[in-house]
């Protein structure tokens, strides 16, 4: 997998973007090759990017692409649920998260193909690209950077720009 200019590629030390190099944080389970859904680990591969979502009462719209997070938007996390790894709404009967939090970390999120559009049930839902908690602070599997860097990246991060995850990140056996 070759990146090009306007690829975010994961490396050992950050995560690289438009010729800069930027901290960021991952899944608690590392990188893994074999992602299964609760493992906290940030997949493996080339995940595009499909979407831009962010809160309308906590920011302007940062890209015209960005649409607004609704009250009631949730995200179907439950391998049960025919709707699988797809944005659902309130009031929903299975498993999901919501997408309108009470803390800052969905402010403003990139959507990731990650088993989407066609999910298959336990391969892992919502890997998205969204704020950290605090510097080096594991997610649950996705990619987090600080507000001002994920401000930027969403800017110039239209739908189709790859996230680059190099399965050489992956531990072993992982």
């Amino acid at each position: 997998m070759t990146a090009r200019s306007g690829d975010l590629v994961l490396t050992p030390t950050g995560c690289r973007f438009l010729g800069q190099r930027h901290p960021c944080a991952i899944g608690r389970g590392g990188v893994t090759t074999q992602k299964r859904e609760g493992d906290g680990a940030t997949p493996a591969g080339v995940l595009r990017i499909v979407g831009t979502l962010y809160r309308p009462d906590r920011m302007a719209q940062p890209a015209p692409w960005a649409r607004p997070i609704g009250l009631y938007d949730l995200w179907s996390d439950d391998s049960a649920d025919p709707q699988y790894n797809t944005a659902v709404r309130a009031p929903h009967g299975f498993g999901h998260e919501r997408l309108r939090r009470a803390d800052p970390l969905y402010d403003l999120v990139l959507l990731t193909d990650w088993n989407w559009p066609l999910a298959r049930p336990g391969l892992g839902s919502a890997i998205f690209v969204h704020r950290w908690r605090k510097p080096g602070h594991p997610t649950e599997g996705c990619v987090a950077f600080d507000p001002a860097t994920l401000l930027q990246i969403a800017r110039a991060a239209p739908p189709g720009t790859r996230l680059i995850v190099p399965p050489a990140l992956a531990r072993r056996g992982a």
